[in-house]
């Protein structure tokens, strides 16, 4: 595989402990958001309702700015051992992080590969629900944990350049544009902990996810397309390799049309510090 095809690659690939007994003794340190639940509800009426040890926390991951991704998360602390959680990330469009220092690294490469490189932008979006088991003793969304968690993540992209040649061997590009969305579920280990009253740091340090999935991405010519250089746009979208993924190129006389189908799989990292309520 070519430098220049392993980019182009690369660039597609460029984002049980319920614990049912709630009877712990006062904790201050938990803050104003839990009520404790104790056996002095068993003075209460039959029909008063004693809720439990809840607390909301909202977060930001930190470590996901550097890559220009926005990263917001809500956690609902159920009682000791469980927590539900939704995280939505966005990355608006924007060209390759660390694009100077890629292209910087590249100074002898292809110019093709180059101005791919230079051109492209992308935008994701992704929507992750999780529930997190808290094993320590202190419990309450505190300390070390374990979340399995489902993913859904949408990728588009309106600025990927394929180059080609004529039967003149003169150059030309089509600008391919499209949308890869995969579905991926995983395990997040991690540790949170209380910096204050109101201040939560969380470490997730390993979150692998696996799953699957699936593309459109389509190329209109600004004029017919002699047959030679269809078969030289076609080859070009055959050479990309793409790991385990099925691939199907349509080209004709108005453009090209690449399917992607195929397994898909990721890995979350996260440093967030947030606030509890």
């Amino acid at each position: 595989m070519t430098f220049k095809n392993f980019c182009l690659s690369t660039i597609f690939f460029c984002a049980a402990f319920i614990s049912n007994a709630q009877t712990d003794s006062p904790d201050k340190s938990l803050g104003t958001g839990y009520i404790e639940n104790t056996a002095s509800a068993q003075n209460e009426k039959p029909d008063d309702k004693v809720p439990g040890r809840t607390l909301n926390v909202f977060k930001v991951n930190l470590t996901g700015l550097v890559m220009k991704n926005y990263a917001f998360q809500y956690e609902r602390v159920l009682n000791k051992r469980v927590a539900l959680a939704l995280q939505y990330r966005i990355m608006p469009t924007t060209g390759i992080p660390f694009k100077q220092t890629i292209l910087k690294a590249m100074e002898d490469e292809d110019p093709d590969t180059r101005k791919i490189i230079d051109e492209f932008r992308m935008s994701n979006y992704a929507i992750t629900p999780e529930v997190r088991f808290y094993l320590s003793r202190k419990g309450y969304g505190r300390g070390f944990y374990i979340a399995p968690f489902y993913r859904y993540a949408s990728f588009t992209s309106n600025d990927l350049n394929v180059f080609y040649t004529d039967e003149f061997n003169t150059e030309h590009s089509i600008k391919m544009n499209g949308k890869l969305t995969s579905n991926t579920v995983g395990l997040l280990l991690g540790v949170q902990s209380n910096l204050g009253k109101h201040v939560v740091l969380d470490i997730s340090f390993f979150g692998p996810h696996y799953g699957a999935g699936n593309g459109n991405f389509k190329g209109t010519s600004s004029q017919p397309l002699s047959q030679s250089e269809q078969d030289d746009l076609r080859q070009q979208l055959e050479d990309m390799e793409i790991p385990l993924t099925r691939k199907t190129v349509t080209v004709n006389a108005n453009g090209a049309m690449l399917d992607l189908d195929g397994p898909w799989g990721g890995y979350r990292f996260a440093i967030s510090l947030g606030v509890r309520f």
